[in-house]
């Protein structure tokens, strides 16, 4: 028996209609909740998922200000743009789109951005309060996978949920938010270093890999009726394929769905959730000022 396909598209749906809603009642107090979206470069996948943020936006009635600099900008100059946006009462959150060029430090880049506009949740002010369970933005691939956890009411509270991958976008934070008193699953954490991967992921009542290695989980590493996440985004070689390559996930999918209980396809399963939290955090950012 197949696993039943978490449907990220449908899911990430329902809540934008929720943003959508909350968005009209803001402009009708004269507030437009408003993104404004930093990209530097033309890396392909990059403008791609700008592109597909910004028809979201305007779908849920959102501004938005996008902002599309060369390669060669500066570090200064983009510092300065930050902070001008910072200071702009209008703009509810910001985005820098990763990944940066090599010569501007992506660190002190999101580090710049303002707290109160964080939507993407990583600031350190915003992993301090993921950490300690605060009020605050939440990054939002991870909690993009709990809300597809939570509308298919797969149990998480007593459950043991090994993440492969230690990223600091997706699987640190997704661990502490799995550990959390209301989610209350038990959390392994799998990486580079880590010897045997299969004996942990077979142990995995939810099973969620962000390891950026296409088919890297295979049948025999999957526990039988296990929740299986694939965050992981590929391009491989592909001659049948328009565009050369073709899009897959971490997952050996075909296999696992004959093993997992539930499993997210690539695409059409994480990815809608992070775009979709995204905007949940920007309504969210301009109510705090409405």
């Amino acid at each position: 028996m197949s696993a039943i396909i978490i449907d990220g598209n449908l899911v990430a749906a329902e809540i934008l209609e929720k943003t959508k809603t909350k968005t009209a009642r803001l402009k009708a107090l004269g507030i437009t909740p408003c993104l404004a979206v930093v990209l530097v470069g033309d890396n392909a996948a990059s403008i791609t998922y700008v592109s597909a943020k910004k028809k979201t936006l305007e779908k849920v009635g959102m501004e938005n200000r996008d902002f599309r600099l060369q390669e060669n900008t500066s570090e200064k100059a983009l510092l300065t743009l930050i902070d001008q946006l910072n200071s702009d009462e209008k703009v509810h959150g910001i985005l820098v789109q990763l990944p940066l060029p090599k010569h501007i430090d992506e660190k002190k880049i999101l580090f710049a951005i303002d707290p109160k506009k964080d939507v993407d949740g990583f600031h350190p002010i915003s992993v301090g309060n993921l950490v300690l369970c605060r009020p605050g933005f939440l990054p939002c691939t991870p909690n993009g996978i709990l809300a597809l956890l939570e509308s298919y009411s797969i149990t998480t509270s007593g459950a043991h949920a090994v993440v492969v991958g230690r990223s600091n976008i997706v699987g640190k934070p997704l661990s502490i938010l799995l550990a959390r008193w209301e989610i209350n699953a038990t959390v392994t954490i799998c990486h580079t270093g880590t010897h045997d991967l299969a004996h942990h992921t077979r142990q995995a009542d939810i099973l969620i890999s962000a390891a950026g290695i296409p088919n890297l989980i295979k049948a025999d590493m999957v526990k039988k009726g296990a929740a299986v996440i694939d965050v992981g985004v590929n391009r491989i070689g592909d001659a049948t394929a328009e565009s050369g390559y073709r899009i897959c996930g971490d997952v050996d999918f075909p296999a696992v769905e004959k093993i997992a209980g539930y499993i997210t396809p690539v695409p059409g399963g994480v990815g809608p959730m992070t775009i979709a939290m995204l905007l949940q955090n920007v309504a969210d950012a301009a109510e705090r000022v409405a």
